[in-house]
Parts: C-alpha cells; sequence; structure tokens
C-alpha cells in the first residue's frame, strides 16, 4: 500500500482533543486507531514496512511507543527494549537528561539491553520538538549498539524536533503523518 495511502486512512481517525495536558496544546488521540483492528493492522503494516531488514530489536518510548513497539517487534520476530521514565525500570540502568518546553526530564533503559553490534529502530507515536527521541537515540547508543532509525505515527512539522535528530546522521527519521 503506498504510504499516502496509509496516512489517509489513519489521519481520520485520529482525534484532536483541545487543551490537553494543558491550555493551549492540541493533542492527538490516537486511541481511535488503536480501538480500530483494521486501522491498528494498517498502522502496523507502514511500521514495519519502513523497518530495515538488518536491525537486531525495536526500542519503544514511554508510553505509546511500547504499545506500537511491541507489536512491531512482534511482526519482526525481534526483541522489545522500554525506554522509560526515570525510577521505572527494575535494574541498573542507563540515564539520559533532555529539556522540554517548562523545564527537564530524564529517560533510562536498562544497561544489558543491548550489545555492541546491535542495530536498533525506536518506535514511538509522535515527534514534536524531538528532545524525547534524541535522549532515546542517546540511550541506546550508550549500550554500544547503533540506532538505524526512528519511527513515529505523527510529526509536527511546525516544532521542528527533526532537526534536533539531524546530529544523528546515521540515523534515519520516519513519520507517516505531518501536521
Amino acid at each position: 500500500m503506498p504510504e499516502k495511502k496509509y496516512s489517509e486512512i489513519i489521519e481520520k481517525a485520529i482525534r484532536n482533543v483541545s487543551d490537553f495536558p494543558k491550555p493551549g496544546i492540541q493533542f492527538k488521540d490516537i486511541t481511535p486507531v488503536l480501538q480500530n483492528p483494521q486501522l491498528l493492522k494498517t498502522m502496523v503494516e507502514w511500521f514495519v514496512s519502513t523497518i530495515d531488514k538488518n536491525v537486531t530489536g525495536i526500542a519503544g518510548i514511554e508510553s505509546r511507543g511500547f504499545i506500537l513497539g511491541t507489536v512491531v517487534a512482534h511482526e519482526l520476530n525481534l526483541g522489545f527494549t522500554p525506554i522509560r521514565k526515570k525510577g521505572k525500570l527494575p535494574y541498573k540502568t542507563y540515564r539520559e537528561d533532555y529539556a522540554l518546553e517548562y523545564g527537564t526530564d530524564s529517560l533510562e533503559i536498562h544497561q544489558d539491553a543491548y550489545e555492541a553490534g546491535d542495530k536498533v529502530a525506536i518506535i514511538d507515536d509522535l515527534l514534536a520538538t524531538g528532545g524525547t527521541a534524541d535522549a532515546s537515540i542517546r540511550l541506546v547508543q550508550k549500550s554500544g549498539a547503533e540506532v538505524v532509525s526512528v519511527h513515529f505515527l505523527i510529526e509536527l512539522d511546525f516544532l521542528q524536533g527533526r532537526k534536533k535528530l539531524e546530529k544523528h546522521s546515521h540515523t534515519k527519521a520516519f513519520s507517516l503523518i505531518h501536521y
């Protein structure tokens, strides 16, 4: 199925929620996509079609990246690694801090998640300012693995998050729907 067809089908189901999680934000809610078996299948097909055949593992960014990433990992017969907020993982972790519009936050990954030579694709639902994705790439790299690509269902182009990812020149970025 051509990429435009994927995006047209899925975009119609994405719900806009005004003033969530705070005033002025137009939240892109993918819940209707997840609830519809055919749309979920179509979305997963798109993610799978964009992942390089040399990838050895999938990582997903908390929290919707967990939902999407585990299904994609299953489809590709690969393992899945969660990238979580600080303090949520039970074993030894690497941590990366990153800037938000209103402060800083941290992400963590288990230190034994990957080894040198692993090739990883990172999955999340949304690319906004790029801080979370950038921190996630750095986390996977700390383990010695290479981040081959990052994949987003939605990209908010006006926030220019893709620019933050350009410093990772060997990492390709894919987004299905652009706002």
